[in-house]
């Protein structure tokens, strides 16, 4: 079991950068090349090449070669199951903030 919490702090890790989520996120039903996904994200080619070398370490993505072109896709479907998961609690987070600082100023406002 002690394995399995290592390889599931290793693979959090991979999400810590806002970039890798939005590579993942653009290859959420489609498979994209590397000008592809800088096109799409605006980031440079050093750039995108090093996060999908991490995302292809950990299995997170795979390639398929296509004459000269290496054309990137999330390597399981599952990977966006989590991503949505993780984005509808963040989403709810955000309500509850964002309702609770408008309750704030209301109170505020009455008290005034």
């Amino acid at each position: 079991m002690h394995r399995l919490y290592e390889l599931h702090a290793r693979m959090c890790r991979i999400f810590t950068s806002p970039k890798r989520l939005e590579i993942i996120n653009l290859l959420r039903n489609q498979e994209l090349s590397v000008s592809d996904i800088m096109k799409l994200s605006k980031m440079n080619q050093a750039n995108v090449s090093q996060h999908l070398c991490l995302l292809k370490e950990e299995d997170i993505v795979r390639t398929r070669r296509d004459g000269v072109k290496i054309y990137y896709s999330l390597a399981t479907p599952k990977m966006i199951e989590a991503f949505d998961i993780m984005r509808e609690i963040l989403l709810d987070k955000i309500a509850k903030t964002e309702k609770l600082s408008r309750d704030v100023r209301r109170a505020r406002k009455e008290r005034t």
